[in-house]
């Protein structure tokens, strides 16, 4: 018994006892100390950019430790999407749209998300305004116009694609008037086949000859209108 407390004392001699203040510090940024790691997920969007995620506090280690969990997942690139967020049929336009803040949906997908096309997109068509650069976007396939800067904000609306959550979108009228006036890019059957969704559904030409005038197509437009309205 006395040679065992001798080899404990001496043990201790050699090794003596660390008090907290004499303990090596960490380096708080290495680690999410004191915070629950689901508390900071359910504290961000349902759609949110890695930049967003830095912002609110939480490492690049636990942003792909989460993906790795499957609590999120990227739908492109720097593009992450909670696990549990309602079901979408915009996911696609959601993640052009994160990755592209200053782009506005146009075209053929603002013509599909106001139903006023059959078409289905086999790309994100996105405007943004001259002399801006262009958004560089590996995933998903997108097709970007410049759209004049003077009437760049002209029927810019918010569209719902998910439970809280919007994306910038041209309203119906604008859509079909860059489509016509856009038509031989386009293709005319889409565009004139806009034009009478919209007409069969909202009715008055009134609205599209304004924003015709204000883009400076009145002319085409008012022609394509006395085709459309004498058949």
């Amino acid at each position: 018994m006395r040679a065992l407390s001798e080899l404990i004392r001496q043990a201790c001699a050699e090794r003596p006892i660390l008090f907290p203040s004499e303990l090596p510090r960490i380096n708080p940024t290495l680690y999410d100390a004191g915070m629950d790691l689901r508390q900071r997920l359910e504290g961000l969007p349902e759609t949110f950019t890695r930049a967003e995620a830095i912002s609110a506090g939480v490492s690049t280690r636990t942003l792909y430790r989460w993906r790795d969990a499957r609590l999120v997942y990227e739908i492109s690139r720097g593009i992450f999407r909670q696990s549990d967020s309602p079901e979408t049929a915009y996911l696609d336009v959601l993640a052009a749209c994160k990755r592209a803040p200053r782009a506005v949906v146009c075209l053929i997908s603002a013509l599909a998300l106001h139903e006023l096309t059959d078409e289905i997109p086999v790309a994100v068509h996105l405007a943004v305004p001259r002399g801006v650069a262009l958004p560089k976007i590996d995933y998903p396939s997108v097709k970007v116009s410049r759209f004049h800067a003077q009437t760049f904000t002209l029927g810019i609306e918010q569209f719902t694609v998910s439970e809280g959550e919007r994306v910038p979108t041209y309203n119906a009228t604008r859509s079909v008037v860059d489509v016509m006036r856009m038509r031989r890019q386009i293709g005319d059957t889409i565009a004139y086949a806009a034009l009478h969704a919209y007409l069969a559904h909202y009715g008055s030409p009134a609205q599209l000859s304004r924003y015709a005038a204000t883009l400076g197509v009145a002319g085409p437009i008012r022609q394509a209108l006395q085709v459309v309205l004498s058949t």
